[in-house]
């Protein structure tokens, strides 16, 4: 299983057009992989749309990739596009498959930069804290990347901001968050979207 996030940075304006046009795009009879998540980012850099989709291997990745480099008019949004950048992931490994259906109104997407020989560890501190830590929020997915300089995303919904704030320090206070361990391999680059879920979102 792969994951990918492609990101569209559209113009001023445009969002739902390219939203649509996302919809068609990955809905046609050749598309590969199945949409996961279509987010519209509200805190960070604005006018940006997230698409997160799975992949059941590596053939699927790549003829899809090819056909969004292939195209002038990837994602059926080429005349809103200013920018599209693609990020492929694995999954932590101990994690179930992503799962559709309605979790929150607001979706965080977290991205740490790993110190060089990271992932294993941090896949290992995840899986001893998750169990407690979905207790207080569910976890859409945690992923390392397989591109790029070494770094993981994870995504979190919430009912609200104000939902996120009382469950992160709830987290931090009873202990079970970050993971024992974790931060030791965290270079301190990391950035954090707030995104709301488009009317196309399986996670929502």
């Amino acid at each position: 299983m792969l994951y990918e996030i492609a990101t569209l940075t559209v113009k001023l304006g445009t969002a739902a057009k390219a939203v649509a046009g996302i919809g068609e795009y990955v809905g046609a009879s050749e598309a590969k992989g199945s949409l996961l998540g279509c987010w519209a980012s509200e805190i960070s850099d604005l006018n940006q749309l997230l698409v997160l989709r799975s992949f059941a291997d590596h053939e699927a990745w790549r003829s899809e990739r090819e056909r969004a480099l292939r195209t002038p008019n990837p994602f059926n949004a080429g005349d809103a596009i200013t920018q599209l950048n693609f990020d492929t992931y694995a999954p932590f490994p101990f994690l179930p498959p992503v799962a559709p259906g309605r979790y929150g109104n607001v979706y965080e997407i977290r991205t740490y930069r790993l110190k060089h020989g990271g992932v294993a560890p941090t896949i290992a501190a995840w899986e001893a804290a998750i169990p407690e830590r979905v207790k207080l929020s569910p976890l859409s997915i945690a992923m390392y990347s397989l591109d790029g300089p070494p770094r993981f995303t994870h995504i979190w919904p919430f009912a609200s901001l104000d939902s996120r704030a009382a469950v992160r320090a709830e987290s931090v206070a009873k202990g079970v968050w970050p993971p024992k361990g974790g931060p030791d391999w965290l270079t301190g680059d990391m950035r954090s979207i707030v995104a709301l879920p488009t009317a196309i979102s399986p996670l929502a």
